[in-house]
């Protein structure tokens, strides 16, 4: 039975070679394999299996009569052409059929060969590659199921869509399924819906309740995590990538969503508290962004600024002269930045108690105190009566620099004034020709200040005398509580928002707060980080004018 065994193993070769032959189909052809079917050289060319009919002599001598002992089922009728018939030497063997000979001719003129070495060759590298897809499948979850791992490879029938339906099948003993409920029985009564984002399910859906919870997005409503605690949604996180924590106290399960590696919980976190951040710097009501100039640094090293008057006019350039080039001199304005932050924590207690205020109103707080720390340096400058580093000159100088009106009142007569200075402020012998667009009032002043800028007419004239305002809408009030702490009587005239006034640099042009985490040691909890790397300098004093009493 070796060969009949060989041809066992080689079924599945063979079977799809004469199926491509024949045109008969792998159903036919097992059939007839499973019959041991045996045809006549004319019935092989007839049915396909062969493409021509050669001599018997020479198909004979192809035949090793030992394999005719092998075979059950062989007609007489061949076998008389191999072994002489017992006690009848003169017997001859039945003629054999012939095929049409037009039937011959259109044959192709090679026959099919079945050259046993290479069938074998190729049922050994089907066996190799079985075995290793084998090995790969089961390496995902290293040496548990080496057992089961043998059996499949040993048993040579075993492919590898049976060897992973059988790994999964052992990976499944003892797990029964959590929605129980969601049966058919029960599926009208019970519904768990499934939120999908950007492929990571479990981490998107913890993070959208998590920010609908602080108001930052609305509920989604096939969002099964909507209603659950921080505490649960971190024991979630962890069951969600293979992190076992049935037996870990409440404690130990938050400390390892915030600290595993793999772990959304501490990310989201972040990202909750970033956009409190975010949402409490740009709701602050701070008013220096009106009428400051925003820079951008790309270091902390002392940088040089070059006032409105840096240049005088362009000089003349005559037929085949050549350009020279300018020079802004020594004197020039420095900024540099700074960086300005604080700590807090996010502990493993404000989580266990569910206490979202450490995602939203602490970090909103801090967002808006970022802010306030840069309009409290942008104040300064005006208060303090900061000085130019151009020139080493007090910014509000009235006989250096020419941008103070003493005796000023909230009238048409000092507003008027004040323009004038801001006016006729030059470079070398060229007018610069500013004009004021805002005007800085302590909140004392609001009002009086409003009602003199946006009047038809001047205060105490007859409405019928046909006196206009002169300074109407000639600038917008801004009104600042921090200069109520120093007077409630000065105010400020300042170019438009951009010019060289007072500027204010970030690092890079970032403009907002950077928020940075990372796991406590000195607090059972994540530690995080807000700063803001900014830098506040008056550039130029010809587009400010200060009005005293």
């Amino acid at each position: 039975r070796e060969y009949a065994d060989l041809l066992d193993k080689i079924e599945s070769v063979i079977i799809p070679i004469y199926t491509e032959k024949t045109g008969k189909t792998p159903e036919d052809i097992a059939a007839m394999l499973a019959k041991e079917t045996w045809m006549s050289g004319a019935e092989c060319v007839s049915e396909g299996f062969a493409d021509k009919l050669i001599q018997p002599v020479k198909a004979m001598a192809c035949i090793h009569s030992k394999r005719v002992e092998e075979f059950e089922h062989m007609p007489q009728s061949i076998k008389g052409m191999i072994i002489a018939p017992q006690g009848n030497a003169g017997a001859q063997p039945q003629p054999q059929a012939k095929a049409p000979e037009s039937q011959i001719q259109s044959q192709a003129q090679s026959p099919v060969t079945v050259d046993e070495n290479a069938i074998r060759a190729r049922l050994q590298e089907e066996q190799r590659n079985r075995i290793t897809g084998i090995q790969n499948v089961f390496s995902l979850s290293g040496d548990r199921y080496a057992s089961l791992m043998a059996k499949c490879i040993a048993d040579v029938d075993c492919s590898l869509e049976m060897a992973k339906d059988r790994l999964l099948a052992e990976m499944a003993k003892g797990i029964t399924p959590t929605n129980q409920l969601n049966g058919p029985q029960n599926r009208a009564e019970f519904h768990a819906g499934m939120y999908t984002g950007n492929g990571n399910i479990t981490g998107d859906a913890v993070r959208a309740a998590v920010m609908a919870r602080a108001g930052y997005e609305e509920a989604q409503k096939d969002n099964p995590y909507n209603c659950m605690t921080l505490r649960e949604l971190a024991r979630i996180s962890l069951v969600a990538r293979g992190t076992g924590v049935s037996s870990m106290n409440p404690m130990q399960m938050i400390g390892m969503a915030f600290t595993h590696s793999t772990s959304d919980f501490g990310n989201i976190l972040l990202d909750v508290a970033n956009k409190s951040i975010l949402q409490g710097w740009q709701e602050a009501p701070e008013t220096f962004d009106a009428w400051t100039k925003k820079g951008q640094l790309s270091d902390f090293r002392i940088a040089h600024r070059v006032g409105m008057g840096g240049f005088s006019s362009l000089r003349q350039v005559r037929e085949g002269a050549e350009y020279k080039y300018v020079t802004t001199g020594d004197k020039q304005a420095t900024i540099a930045l700074a960086t300005y932050g604080e700590l807090f924590s996010i502990t493993r207690q404000a989580i266990i108690n569910d206490d979202m205020n450490m995602l939203t109103d602490v970090p909103m707080k801090l967002g808006r105190a970022a802010k306030a720390t840069i309009a409290d340096l942008v104040y300064d400058v005006l208060i303090s009566n900061q000085k130019l580093s151009s020139d080493n000159v007090a910014l509000f100088d009235k006989t250096k620099h020419a941008n103070v009106l003493e005796k000023a009142v909230m009238d048409v007569a000092s507003l008027y004034k004040a323009r004038q200075l801001m006016r006729m402020q030059k470079e070398g012998d060229r007018h610069l020709n500013i004009r004021p667009a805002f005007v800085l009032v302590p909140t004392a002043m609001e009002s009086v200040s409003n009602q003199v800028i946006k009047s038809v007419s001047v205060k105490g004239a007859d409405i019928n005398a046909g006196i206009i305002n002169p300074v109407k809408d000639f600038a917008t009030v801004i009104a600042e509580p921090r200069l109520d702490d120093a007077s409630q009587s000065t105010f400020y005239l300042t170019a438009a928002k951009g010019s060289d006034t007072v500027e204010v640099a970030y690092l890079n042009g970032v403009d907002e707060p950077y928020i940075d985490q990372q796991e406590g040691f000195t607090v059972d909890g994540v530690t995080t980080k807000v700063r803001i790397d900014a830098g506040v300098a008056p550039v130029d004093y010809r587009g400010m004018v200060k009005c005293t009493v």
